[in-house]
């Protein structure tokens, strides 16, 4: 069939919104040819700083003939609504639309034949509509037209069957033409076919395929440093990041001042990352920094990139030694000192939640109460808090916003290692040595930090910010999934009860779906027994709730973070492939047991899938219709009869004695093993319904003449649904 080829040449396209654009091109084309009939099965996308597009090998030179019949109106109608018949068939006279007949009388039929159109005449239609509508996070205009594009778009080549393919889109030049690398080879290339595109880019010094630049760079830097006996510190981001920087990518080996490897590793890391683009190199015989680092060009250096390391270490120096002032003046005072209490005490977190040092006092009241379900030690607990958010008024953080937390860890490490005099008998406790003046700005903590649990408290500085996002660990020592889940509920239930700040659906300005999907995810990994109701009205006594700008519907709060929890566990199922009815049929129980409510999510799933689950929740359907249908006759069960047991005297048929007896097996089976939380077990006990079941539907008549039979029969049937919703609520389930 033949190539369809499609590239957009622009200004340098930001390397975090490439790999987005490539699918969001994909996917809009994909949909408008699809819908004007145009069916394909494979595209292959393609980016670099200046380029967008992709290429179909396989697009039909024509989209489907239409051959449809469209029914009309009946004969006799209203001219108005033939009118309309006729226009939306595209008929002339009604004399072109036949007479059918059917039961329900004569209606207007248009039999429509119409050939498909040309695939260039539908690109040339479809293609102006993606680019005006494209969704940049960020695009602007060139000052030359109306079109929005995240940068001046210079040529629209567009090519079918290796003949090109004029778009019009607000005067942008439409060329089957594209441009090598700006430095190396700039002059124009000539497109005839997708093959030969990329032939002639390589040529001209340009990889044009993301995947190509990413494992090149890759293999390159493991050879460089293989050959030194060296590793690079793995950075995705920054790797994703440095691919959409350059098209002709050359991995550089560059030597920093050694002097600099005293400071902490995340500094120099995030020093290399966030100005430099660097990556960092370490020792692998202790997994230490080693003093160099690793850069990538866009260039072909003559000198194989020497003046640019030299130049690369020089910047880097320099950043450096402005992290080495803010970390030596850091680490002149302990972590914890009035006077760093007295800065968070006037940073608003928000103006009716107070001040950052108001979290931390909530924060730790709320991570005690949680150490009944974490199991960690309140003493460390409570030490971690005070200290958690300390770091925020360092001049390191100041420098380096990205450092919160790990800067707090190192500097409580170091203190440990080595305590000042500052710090006192406590390690981060008195005063002792210093002078007066000083002893009042730097005083002792309340609660001394307890014997032993150093690593806790520092893992728990650092880690109570995680996960920062979908892709990010999770904390694990107690002490930090302990705190983590305190400030993210602060953060989630303070929020939520003052006017304005809940997400809605197109704003989370405060980040709360993270901070719930985040605390989630700690409580799964960590298989935290918490009872979501109960943690949630304890961060909820944190505050005031008389207070009128606070909890004016404070009885809602409980109920409504509960359902937001609850909708943050089903996008966490969902992207692990469970089905979100089953997470609101196990919802449905009242049970607020994340752990359990997974364990029993994850059963059911797995039952559901055999042939006597399935079977089962048909047979739940089809009880429950019955049922249904009998109530809304008013022949229903009432309370008295669902209280009553079922007259074994009144089993006539085999068939309902054989269920009456596998119920009253089954039930209390199956509510023990939900008692020990062994759901499997639940389930298997379950099965075993799925003949009588099966056998009870096909030989019984539930609705019998005798009353007193069918009211018998009908509590059969509601001791089936009961036995059922022993685990879940059926009724919830799909399908």
């Amino acid at each position: 069939m033949p190539q369809l080829f499609i590239e957009l040449f622009s200004e340098e396209i930001p390397a975090r919104m490439q790999k987005r654009a490539e699918d969001d091109l994909a996917r809009m084309l994909r949909e408008k040819l699809n819908a004007r009939g145009l069916a394909f099965a494979q595209l292959q996308t393609f980016s670099t700083p200046r380029r967008l597009g992709l290429c179909i090998e396989d697009c039909p030179d024509k989209a489907a003939d239409v051959n449809e019949e469209r029914k009309g109106p009946r004969v006799g109608a209203p001219e108005q609504a033939i009118q309309g018949f006729l226009k939306s068939a595209g008929l002339a006279s009604i004399d072109q639309a036949e007479v059918v007949e059917d039961k329900k009388g004569a209606f207007y039929v248009a039999r429509i034949e119409r050939a498909g159109r040309a695939t260039p005449e539908i690109v040339q239609e479809v293609l102006p509509e993606i680019i005006r509508s494209f969704p940049w996070p960020k695009s602007m205009r060139s000052g030359e037209s109306d079109l929005q594009w995240v940068r001046p778009l210079h040529n629209i080549c567009c090519t079918f069957d290796k003949r090109p393919v004029k778009i019009d889109v607000a005067g942008v030049p439409s060329e089957a033409k594209t441009w090598g690398h700006r430095f190396h080879d700039p002059a124009p290339i000539a497109v005839t076919s997708f093959e030969k595109w990329d032939s002639d880019l390589r040529s001209a010094k340009v990889v044009p395929f993301r995947a190509d630049r990413r494992s090149y760079i890759e293999g390159c830097i493991e050879d460089e440093c293989a050959s030194r006996g060296l590793e690079w510190v793995r950075d995705e981001g920054l790797l994703e990041e440095v691919v959409g920087l350059v098209e002709w990518p050359r991995v550089i080996f560059g030597d920093m001042d050694p002097a600099f490897l005293d400071l902490p590793g995340e500094v120099i890391r995030l020093s290399m990352r966030t100005h430099q683009k660097y990556f960092a190199v370490r020792d692998p015989k202790t997994g230490k920094l080693a003093p160099h680092f690793i850069a990538v060009a866009n260039v072909d250096a003559k000198d194989g990139g020497r003046a640019i390391a030299a130049g690369n270490a020089r910047v880097l120096s320099a950043r450096l030694n402005d992290a080495r002032f803010f970390w030596d003046t850091d680490k002149k005072t302990p972590l914890f000192t009035e006077e760093r209490k007295a800065k968070l005490e006037k940073i608003v977190f928000h103006q009716k939640l107070g001040s950052v040092w108001d979290k931390v006092e909530r924060v730790k009241a709320l991570a005690v109460e949680l150490c009944d379900v974490t199991g960690a030690d309140r003493a460390l607990v409570e030490r971690a808090a005070e200290l958690c958010k300390m770091d925020l008024v360092t001049e390191t953080v100041g420098e380096f916003p990205e450092l919160q937390g790990q800067v707090g860890r190192q500097l409580y490490l170091a203190e440990l290692a080595s305590p000042s005099p500052l710090a006192g008998e406590g390690g981060v406790g008195g005063a002792s040595g210093a002078s007066s003046a000083k002893r009042a700005a730097v005083t002792p903590t309340p609660n001394p930090a307890p014997q032993g649990g150093g690593e806790s408290i520092a893992a728990a500085i650092e880690d109570h910010y995680r996960p920062l996002g979908p892709n990010d660990r999770v904390p694990e020592d107690k002490v930090a999934v302990t705190l983590s889940l305190a400030d993210k509920l602060d953060t989630l239930v303070g929020l939520w009860i003052i006017a304005g700040e809940k997400p809605t659906g197109s704003s989370d300005a405060f980040g709360l779906r993270r901070a719930a999907l985040g605390s989630v995810r700690t409580i799964l990994s960590n298989a935290v027994r918490v009872e979501m109701a109960r943690a949630i009205d304890k961060a909820l006594d944190q505050f005031d709730r008389t207070e009128g700008n606070l909890i004016a519907a404070g009885v809602n709060a409980l109920s409504d973070v509960q359902e937001f929890f609850a909708d943050r566990l089903k996008v966490q199922l969902r992207d692990q492939g469970k089905r979100h009815d089953l997470v609101d049929a196990v919802f449905a129980l009242g049970d607020d047991d994340l752990v359990r409510i997974v364990a029993r999510v994850e059963a059911l799933d797995a039952f559901l899938k055999t042939e006597d689950g399935a079977n089962l929740l048909a047979g739940y359907k089809r009880a429950a219709n019955i049922l249904a249908a009998e109530e809304k006759k008013g022949k229903g069960l009432s309370e008295a009869d669902l209280a009553s047991p079922i007259d074994a005297k009144l089993l006539g048929e085999p068939a309902e004695k054989a269920l009456h007896e596998a119920l009253e097996k089954a039930l209390p089976a199956a509510r023990a093993a939900v008692e020990k939380e062994e759901f499997g077990q639940a389930m298997k006990a379950l099965a075993g319904l799925r003949s009588p079941v099966d056998a009870f539907f096909d030989k019984v008549l539930v609705n019998a003449p005798e009353e007193q039979v069918r009211r018998n029969r009908l509590l059969l049937l509601s001791r089936f649904r009961e036995a059922l919703s022993a685990v879940a609520d059926f009724s919830k389930i799909e399908g």
